[in-house]
């Protein structure tokens, strides 16, 4: 897929179904090797303690991006164990493939998908946290908390794809829209009979919504 991809995408998702493969580890140091960009979305949820080990390992990496989710001691010790390097941090605020049923089960009744959301960015803000993982849907209240949080958007779905398990997913011109910084696409791309194709018609729709953005965009004054 990466080969597949060349001079198309540069930042690759290295997730959970990847994480006990045998020579995941030389994928990882090779893509960085050869300059391209690592997002390690293993959600490391655990003690504080165990937490800044494990951010300071994908730290020394090269990491780009992390997943991680737990309680505002446990993001404040993820903070400190990247130390002084680049490793930008993402919590988790509500999984694209949960809606208001899921969360009733999880044991947040009292709480809708919004505000769960806004729960989490807030704890990210105040902790450190770079940014967070959230639908497309939420994009434009999460930066409403504040535009300093880097919203990382999951569940996007072109036009006429199968909507999955995504039961709150976007397409991709609408989740830029809506302030989403960066897009997570898997299915779309990896399960297209080709994937290049689909990829460059993803960016094309992605690069439309920024100009459209800049267009409204109003002028400031230098």
């Amino acid at each position: 897929m990466v080969r597949d991809l060349e001079g198309v995408v540069s930042f690759f998702k290295v997730g959970l179904t990847l994480q006990l493969a045998l020579g995941v580890e030389h994928l990882v140091k090779s893509l960085i090797d050869d300059g391209r960009k690592v997002f390690l979305d293993y959600k490391y949820f655990d003690i504080p303690a165990t937490l800044k080990i494990a951010v300071g390992r994908a730290a020394d990496r090269g990491v780009s991006f992390l997943t991680i989710h737990g309680s505002s001691a446990a993001m404040r010790a993820a903070v400190e164990g990247r130390g002084t390097s680049g490793l930008k941090l993402f919590t988790v605020t509500v999984l694209t493939s949960w809606d208001r049923t899921d969360l009733i089960e999880m044991g947040y009744s009292e709480h809708s998908v919004k505000d769960l959301v806004a729960i989490r960015a807030r704890k990210a803000l105040e902790t450190g946290i770079d940014g967070v993982i959230a639908s497309g849907q939420e994009a434009q209240l999460i930066k409403q908390i504040s535009s300093k949080l880097l919203v990382v958007t999951p569940g996007i779905r072109p036009d006429g794809y199968p909507e999955d398990d995504q039961k709150r997913r976007t397409t991709p011109s609408a989740a830029v829209l809506a302030g989403a910084d960066y897009l997570v696409i898997g299915r779309p791309i990896t399960d297209a009979p080709n994937p290049r194709r689909v990829a460059e018609q993803i960016l094309s729709e992605m690069q439309d919504a920024f100009n459209s953005l800049r267009s409204t965009s109003p002028v400031q004054d230098l």
